[in-house]
């Protein structure tokens, strides 16, 4: 079975190719966009534009901190819902059956052979792109940081969360720590809404944590980035945090042949 269509393309897109920052941002839940051969999963249409299927607002912002940061960024194309890129193949979030209330019709009793293509088509060439800037980065001496970018929602399972920026990390809490030091005009908590327990660490621990990068996982509360307006206005303080937290651990933002001990 194919999942994407040639006109459809691929699974990942990457911004700012050549970016100049030590910044590597990462957005696995950029997109609502589902393949035409999954007919919407059974979904109705408010639930395919809704949270469920993706996390709204955070490829704008990581595009703004592309652009601010001059920084590279690799964003899934695909829904969530289809194949989560931030989840390993054998989790059952990574083509969940039901996301919060909501079941997902077109991922009950997935056939084998369909949950390999999404995994061939969505998961790998996403991961592989990874792995092979981090590489590219390492054979050039280049150091490189982690940043991957998420958004959540202010009401979960009938509870408002008051929490407005999660800094999320798994083993190692460097720049987590450095992150959380600076003021923030919002309010900031670490590993919430979620935290490493959750399974959500899983880009970090994959692709982090091995190579010895400075890493973290940033959960912006997504009614705070609902307009354009808004998502560079959080951009534009995420950039200055990140910058003098990296700077407080004598990392520069541009390429340097400094490394993570």
């Amino acid at each position: 079975m194919q999942i994407l269509s040639a006109s459809e393309g691929v699974a990942f897109e990457t911004v700012n190719p050549d970016g100049t920052s030590a910044v590597l941002l990462v957005c696995e839940h950029a997109s609502k966009f589902i393949p035409a051969s999954l007919n919407n999963l059974g979904l109705d249409a408010q639930t395919a534009n809704s949270h469920v299927a993706w996390d709204l607002g955070a490829l704008s912002v990581s595009k703004h901190l592309s652009s601010s940061l001059d920084a590279s960024l690799i964003a899934a194309k695909v829904s969530r819902l289809v194949y989560d890129c931030n989840r390993p193949p054998d989790a059952a979030g990574a083509m969940p059956a039901k996301s919060e209330v909501f079941p997902i019709a077109g991922n009950q009793n997935i056939p084998t052979d369909e949950k390999i293509a999404r995994v061939n088509e969505i998961y790998v060439p996403f991961t592989n792109a990874l792995s092979e800037e981090i590489a590219a980065r390492a054979n050039a001496g280049r150091t490189t940081v982690i940043v991957t970018i998420h958004s959540f929602t202010p009401t979960y399972f009938g509870e408002k969360r008051k929490v407005e920026l999660g800094i999320l990390h798994d083993q190692d809490a460097t720049l987590a720590d450095a992150i959380l030091a600076i003021p923030s005009t919002m309010d900031v908590k670490r590993n919430q809404p979620y935290g490493p327990d959750d399974g959500v660490t899983h880009t970090l621990k994959l692709h982090a944590l091995p190579n010895r990068l400075l890493n973290v996982m940033i959960e912006i509360r997504n009614d705070l980035i609902a307009t354009d307006r808004d998502q560079k206005k959080v951009a534009d303080e995420l950039s200055v945090i990140f910058s003098q937290a990296l700077e407080a651990l004598q990392v520069s933002t541009e390429i340097t042949k400094a490394t993570h001990a």
